[in-house]
């Protein structure tokens, strides 16, 4: 892993506290520490800044609405030709153009080519593992809850049933099936798009035909997607409630820092910043135990390819046919505005470096082990097992059903504020 070199730019934390774009709070949620990064992209000559443009992106019928509902594409672009490309289908991350050491522009994600792909590909509300989730704002709740289950307040709470036996990203109709309403945000030098949307009371219940009681409270949610001119791409989640509930956001990008149709990762390097991981049962479930990395194919402390271990003969990767795991992040290492390191990866061949900062205590790194060539990805290339990986920053899968897990519970008068930072550079 190479040192990180510190830079002088504007902090996240000024920018958002500077345009009152986000929550009231939001600057003490992200700190204003010492910015420490990898080398930085080059700026073309008379470019002044980020910017962002909207485009129409067709319709989509919305629960929530129970009508069709505008789409727009936002497309966040700086001065290393870098673009970012946002829909307000879904929160959905539809493509990263970003420049290799040969000042190529490869897009680095997996993702659709038309809204309707979304629609009926990406995650359709089926009763069995539904579709790769590509680039999704991931709710109410990421990642799996054991049998779709769970207590709180001496309530017992049933969720659809769409991932084996347990309910995954938010069930049948997850916000990655909805239109959020959305605008065009300018702060200091970077430019976005905010998106909200409000989650009715009993979600993911009786409105989309199951009989359980669904998420309880009404959730209010924005999210923030930023674009500066180093390459960090910025998202910030936010939410209240009206009832205690419980609340995992995450983005579902699919990375391949070669190119989404360059074929598999597995010669990629990657760093996880976690000494202990969370082992599963065999429906992918946290046993509650947490476990060292070290002399398993799941130490990531130091880097190395993303296949050189995945092979192994080891229980944890037969049960999820590869890497698709909670780390426990560690609280030492480099911090970026206060966000602390959680991962990074590196493209010798493409000359690319992705590096994850996040408060969240947990990322899920998932190795595309369910891709099965019968998906064509935006530049019409089938995508297949290994052909990218997801740095799913959360809290603990299943966590309000282990109470020794770092809690996920909103509560009325509380404001949910979480960053994520997706640091792009040339390697």
């Amino acid at each position: 892993m190479r040192y990180l070199r510190s830079f002088t730019r504007i902090s996240w934390a000024t920018r958002i506290g500077a345009a009152a774009v986000l929550t009231v709070g939001l600057a003490a949620s992200l700190g204003l520490g010492q910015a420490q990064a990898a080398p930085r992209t080059t700026a073309k000559a008379g470019c002044s800044g980020a910017s962002v443009t909207q485009q129409p992106f067709g319709s989509a019928f919305d629960l929530y609405a129970g009508h069709n509902l505008p789409v727009f594409r936002y497309t966040l672009s700086n001065c290393s030709g870098m673009q970012v490309r946002i829909l307000s289908y879904g929160g959905i991350i539809q493509s990263i153009q970003v420049p290799g050491t040969n000042g190529q522009l490869k897009d680095v994600v997996l993702g659709f080519k038309t809204l309707q792909d979304y629609i009926t590909k990406d995650s359709p509300p089926v009763t069995a593992n539904g579709g790769p989730y590509f680039g999704e704002t991931i709710g109410r709740f990421g990642n799996r809850i054991a049998k779709g289950t769970f207590q709180l307040d001496g309530h017992t709470y049933t969720l659809p049933i769409n991932n084996g036996v347990n309910s995954l990203h938010g069930g049948l109709v997850g916000f990655g099936n909805h239109v959020w309403a959305s605008h065009k945000v300018h702060v200091d030098g970077a430019a976005g798009v905010q998106l909200k949307l409000v989650s009715p009371n009993g979600d993911d219940g009786a409105n989309v035909g199951c009989s359980c009681t669904g998420y309880p409270g009404r959730l209010t949610v924005s999210v923030t997607f930023l674009l500066d001119n180093h390459g960090d791409l910025a998202i910030h989640y936010s939410a209240t409630t009206t009832k205690d509930t419980v609340l995992n956001l995450t983005n579902h990008s699919y990375f391949n820092l070669n190119g989404e149709a360059s074929g598999d990762v597995y010669s990629q390097k990657v760093m996880i910043n976690a000494d202990s991981y969370t082992p599963t049962d065999a429906t992918q479930i946290p046993t509650g135990v947490i476990a060292p990395v070290a002399g398993t194919p799941f130490d990531f402390r130091s880097a190395h390819t993303i296949g050189s271990r995945i092979n192994e003969n080891n229980p944890q990767l037969l049960i999820a046919q590869g890497y698709d795991h909670n780390w426990v992040l560690n609280n030492t290492g480099p911090t970026l505005d206060g966000l602390r390191l959680a991962a990074r990866a590196w493209s010798s061949a493409g000359g690319r470096e992705l590096t994850v900062w996040t408060d969240q205590p947990g990322v899920q790194f998932y190795s595309g082990n369910f891709l099965n060539g019968t998906l064509v990805g935006i530049s019409g290339h089938i995508y297949r097992q290994s052909d990218g990986y997801t740095f799913e920053t959360q809290h603990f899968p299943n966590a309000p059903n282990q109470p020794s897990f770092p809690s996920t519970e909103l509560k009325p008068g509380q404001v949910f504020n979480s960053s994520t930072i997706f640091q792009f550079s040339k390697f």
